[in-house]
């Protein structure tokens, strides 16, 4: 157990200065000043070509939505989680060597492939997995609990991306982790796959008109995903356009839905007026809700 301490307290630590140097020595593979830099690319392109021209630039929600981005993707780990999934990934192949005798989990060596390659591979596959969790966080009940505050959004604009419950980038991050591993990739790998469909996420969220021509049935894009929001879906069917960067799984299996251009089609799920417009409240409610 020592072991694991050790890791755990390592961890914690050196997230913790990662993240304060992130933050006071700015540098091009800084992903907290990425963050905000293609941020407010993207807002400003919303301020000059706004789809639903009616919206208010600080649309509902703005400032809620704003601190979702900056927790999910720094506070969540500073406040543990970065420490506990080390800790987590080192009980698992601890078993694995165990129980099985497996200590390396690359079942496919592409670290000798061109750089480029790499980064396909890894940009293709995650979304692939991606894609999956997504409709499972659609599919399965008590994971949707926690997917309703993504869809609790009911006016679209890019910082809606990342409103998301953190139980979500738990159940991410836990299913990707073993194909990247099997391809020799760890989940905090190649900056410019992050910062690539980072930048598609907002755009996908933002209140911009962007047909994309032959190339939707390639890449996801507001006029798509804003049906994945539509509060009213066709008779049936638990979701639709699941793809997170990539629209072509969608098109591929039959998932996608575009009946018509869906500029001011309501947004949410049945009785989202009523859901919490409060952080801690809901962070808190799919919990009351399982607890029920």
């Amino acid at each position: 157990m020592s072991k694991y301490w050790e890791i755990f307290v390592n961890s914690f630590q050196g997230y913790a200065r990662y993240f304060a140097h992130e933050v006071v020595a700015p540098h091009w593979g800084n992903y907290f000043y990425w963050l905000i830099a293609i941020s407010l690319a993207v807002y400003a392109l919303e301020l000059l070509f706004p789809w639903r021209k009616n919206q208010r630039p600080l649309r509902e929600d703005f400032w809620l939505d704003t601190f979702y981005m900056f927790f999910n993707f720094f506070l969540f780990s500073l406040v543990g989680y970065a420490a506990i999934s080390n800790v987590a990934v080192q009980a698992f192949n601890d078993f694995l060597a165990y129980a099985f005798g497996i200590r390396n989990l690359v079942a496919i060596e592409i670290g000798n492939w061109p750089y480029w390659a790499q980064l396909l591979t890894l940009f293709v596959v995650r979304d692939f997995v991606q894609w999956n969790v997504h409709r499972l966080l659609h599919r399965v009940p008590w994971l949707w609990e926690f997917h309703k505050v993504h869809h609790s959004v009911r006016e679209m604009g890019f910082a809606a991306h990342l409103r998301y419950h953190f139980m979500e980038t738990i159940v991410y991050r836990s299913i990707e982790y073993l194909p990247l591993a099997m391809i020799g990739f760890g989940i905090q790998d190649f900056l410019l796959v992050h910062l690539f469909t980072l930048a598609i996420g907002h755009l996908n969220h933002a209140n911009l008109y962007l047909p994309l021509g032959p190339f939707k049935y390639l890449f996801n894009s507001p006029q798509m995903h804003i049906w994945h929001h539509a509060k009213h879906l066709p008779e049936g069917r638990y979701g639709v356009n699941f793809g997170l960067t990539l629209s072509v799984w969608d098109y591929l299996f039959g998932t996608h839905y575009i009946p018509y251009e869906g500029r001011d089609i309501p947004l949410g799920f049945e009785g989202v007026e009523e859901y919490p417009h409060d952080f801690f409240q809901q962070t808190a409610a799919p919990f009351r809700l399982r607890k029920r």
